[in-house]
């Protein structure tokens, strides 16, 4: 109902732009342009956790940006998944471009512990994965959010652990739901997160999705898979459910 209520309103009340402030519109073009207007890039945290592939930035995580990301993830701007999705696509296009065809890209979300999605009222990761999805397939990329995912054990809130408390409050967390392997074997694997910081979530992600392949959670170069963030990262890596 949190939800519904938050869409709901941000059709009859007025609104300021997610980035700048902006009043009477929700996204200017100027924040649009900052959001998703460059060419993606390789990025690395410092330091970098084992199993970490190679990233290729959406965005900086800096001044619209990350009024925008904050904006949708904790005050509820659900209208600004759209333009988070097309800055995920974009981000997704450059990390797996130069990958042969290997069926759909699954765009597989991060999850969020439960208690940050029931204080949040929403889930933003997957949200917004859903929204590139919808991006991709418009532009002619097959693509579908497949949520396989899921917290094994409870983790505790990241926001003030250095990036080795990270690692090891991560460390073992994530699993594969029964049955996931099957669908990650259906196409490119591309593992959605709204924000990376020391990369400690995703190598983790990445972690599962290995192990549920039945490899190591370290790349390999029989296929292609790809590990994507939103801003500011996006990320490749050599393995697929094969």
């Amino acid at each position: 109902m949190r939800g519904w209520w938050r869409e709901i309103s941000g059709l009859v009340l007025p609104v300021s732009c997610g980035g700048c402030g902006r009043p009477r519109i929700e996204l200017c073009e100027e924040c649009r342009a900052e959001l998703y207007g460059a060419v993606p890039r390789r990025v690395r945290p410092v330091p970098e956790p084992v199993g970490l592939p190679v990233v290729h930035a959406a965005a900086a995580y800096e001044n619209a940006v990350r009024a925008v990301l904050l904006a949708h993830k904790e005050r509820g701007a659900l209208g600004l998944a759209g333009a988070l999705g097309k800055a995920l696509a974009g981000a997704v296009r450059a990390g797996t471009g130069q990958a042969g065809s290997v069926g759909p890209q699954l765009l597989v979300p991060v999850p969020s512990a439960r208690w940050a999605v029931a204080a949040r009222g929403h889930d933003p990761t997957r949200r917004i994965a859903l929204a590139a999805a919808g991006e991709l397939r418009r532009g002619g990329i097959g693509a579908e959010v497949a949520g396989v995912l899921r917290q094994r054990r409870p983790v505790a809130d990241q926001a003030e652990l250095g990036a080795r408390q990270r690692q090891a409050n991560l460390a073992g967390a994530l699993e594969v739901v029964a049955g996931g392997e099957r669908l990650l074997a259906a196409g490119r694997v591309v593992l959605v997160d709204d924000l990376l910081t020391t990369g400690s979530s995703l190598a983790e992600a990445a972690r599962a999705i290995g192990a549920a392949c039945g490899r190591d959670g370290v790349a390999h170069g029989g296929g292609q898979a790809a590990v994507v963030a939103v801003s500011p990262s996006a990320f490749e890596i050599n393995r697929n459910c094969r």
